[in-house]
């Protein structure tokens, strides 16, 4: 059993919050030893309040300390230049969604982290919020029967104040659109309930913010078992956050976890009855952030890993499955076409 986990974190910006607040959460089993960032300022003031050595380079934040796990909060982008750093001084990584912002980033990332034997944990907190977990259950149990049609809406709000606060924002390179970005949890969401994609055919627009990549896109997707699915995401959404959800119409039921973060259950109808039902009613919760409150427990299995080698659910083969389809929706929209998947093995 291993008395405590060393973890550094790289890239101190918003996504990190939720990460300081885990680790310290589990404190007593999680050392964090170090901090860095690119933003000199940024992480001097973070070391201070932390009161943790900083660093603006990777590797030499890695020659000087001895670590379990890198966590990457970095650009999506960046994420397969810092995890191979971290792959060749034989450390683990958790890396933030997306994995990578393409395929051949992402496979190169997997490949490595094999070759080095150490393991690459891709973070996708939102399969762990009470009402999803609930409604993989009721899947699991068969409970829709016939899966027909999946409905799913991100309609948030992105500024162009957000997209000009940090120069990588909105780039193709480093960051990706309103699909790549904030909608790749949604993405990962329904490989994970309803299982293999089949066709995706996609329609992406840059229709207001001055970025790069889409702020606005439109998925049809068919799965391997026959069922259908309409995905619609946006970042212009009129001044704030409205709607992050999943629709689930099936042969004996239909459900809906809505709220602006699948953090609501709005719809709970079957044709048979479940004990669990009766408690349907108490998962709801209240968000701070569209992040959720899932974090916690993917540092608890984290530690579950380190301390039994129990698995971890989402490692970078996982996390290959959504980028797989948001890169088939990229392409599907450059040529009009739908595009089947696998697009690798």
């Amino acid at each position: 059993m291993k008395t405590k986990i060393n973890i550094a974190l790289v890239g101190c910006g918003r996504i990190s919050i939720n990460h300081f607040q885990a680790i310290d959460y589990f404190k007593n089993k999680i050392n964090l030893v170090a901090v860095c960032d690119n933003d000199l300022i940024k992480v001097n003031n973070l070391s201070k309040e932390l009161n943790l050595p900083a660093y603006t380079s990777l590797q030499k934040m890695i020659n000087n300390h001895n670590l379990d796990l890198v966590v990457l909060c970095t650009p999506s982008g960046l994420h397969c230049k810092h995890s191979l750093i971290a792959f060749k001084n034989k450390i683990n990584v958790l890396t933030e969604k997306p994995m990578a912002t393409n395929l051949k980033d992402a496979i190169m990332m997997n490949k490595m982290a094999k070759k080095n034997k150490v393991k690459l944990f891709v973070v996708k907190q939102n399969r762990y919020n009470p009402t999803l977990q609930v409604l993989k259950k009721a899947i699991d149990h068969n409970r829709f029967g016939k899966i027909y049609l999946i409905i799913v809406n991100v309609l948030w709000n992105r500024d162009q104040k957000y997209y000009n606060s940090a120069a990588w924002r909105g780039t193709k390179k480093l960051d990706g659109g309103a699909l790549m970005n904030q909608s790749s949890h949604y993405v990962d969401l329904i490989t994970w309930l309803i299982g293999p994609v089949d066709y995706v055919h996609s329609i992406n627009r840059t229709l207001n913010r001055k970025i790069e990549v889409e702020d606005t896109s439109i998925l049809n997707i068919q799965f391997k078992s026959g069922a259908l699915c309409s995905f619609s995401t946006t970042m212009l959404t009129y001044k704030k956050n409205y709607e992050g959800s999943i629709l689930i119409i099936g042969e004996n039921g239909t459900v809906k976890i809505g709220g602006k973060a699948v953090n609501q259950i709005e719809k709970w109808e079957f044709k048979d009855t479940k004990s669990y039902d009766k408690k349907i009613n108490n998962l709801s919760y209240k968000i701070d952030s569209v992040y959720g409150r899932g974090h916690t427990l993917v540092y608890e299995k984290i530690i579950n890993f380190f301390n039994k080698q129990e698995n971890f659910e989402t490692d970078g083969y996982e996390g290959i499955k959504s980028l797989e389809i948001i890169e088939a929706a990229y392409v599907s929209s450059k040529i009009n076409k739908p595009i089947k998947l696998p697009l690798v093995k």
